[in-house]
């Protein structure tokens, strides 16, 4: 025999022998003819071939860092978590990049959940119905005087005239005066009022 048989091949690699075998059958182990295992050429293939956050051991200081451009998206989502982003230059692992990615997917089913039950709305509809609502409440104020005039006019005339002033107030002066103030307060309100959803 050339090489160790999957019994002492488990106890080199610190696996169970089940686990040898299923190296064994998925290809990742060299095989000598006899059908033994070849223990140093098998450990660079399971290297090269096992997802490193599933290795075992020394596994953490072989991990490779991974791209700035690949942590950047990820960096505000852990922040946002109260966990510590991943440090860029180059010191960061496939270990941190995994868990970033898993908050991630994890945000994202919390948001399709939140939305398939109502408590999330569309950005464009919610923006359209926002500004649709502001444009009528605005027609509103603007028609308002129109509407008043003749009724405030005809009760500030009754007042007066029980006051012993003998004055009537014209409807057309009342609502001219009414629409400055209204388009006044309207002009002012827009200035200040901003609808920003981000």
């Amino acid at each position: 025999m050339q090489g160790l048989s999957e019994r002492k091949y488990a106890a080199h690699a610190g696996l169970s022998r089940g686990a040898i075998q299923k190296a064994k059958a998925a290809g990742r182990l060299v095989l000598h003819a006899d059908g033994s295992i070849d223990a140093a050429a098998s450990d660079r293939k399971r290297a090269a071939m096992t997802d490193p956050s599933k290795q075992r051991g020394t596994a953490k200081a072989k991990l490779k860092p991974v791209p700035d451009a690949a942590l950047s998206a990820v960096g505000q989502t852990l922040r946002e978590q109260g966990m510590r982003a991943p440090a860029t230059g180059g010191n960061t692992t496939f270990l941190q990049a995994k868990t970033a990615n898993e908050v991630l997917k994890t945000q994202e089913r919390r948001l399709k959940l939140q939305k398939m039950k109502g408590e999330l709305v569309d950005k464009a509809r919610a923006k359209a119905l926002v500004f649709r609502l502001a444009r009528e409440e605005r027609d509103a104020w603007i028609n308002w005087p129109a509407r008043a005039a003749a009724l405030m006019a005809a009760e500030l005339s009754a007042a007066l005239s029980e006051n012993g002033q003998d004055i009537t107030l014209e409807t057309g002066l009342m609502q001219k005066i009414l629409e400055t103030h209204v388009r006044a307060q309207l002009e002012e309100l827009s200035g200040h009022v901003r609808f920003d959803i981000t």
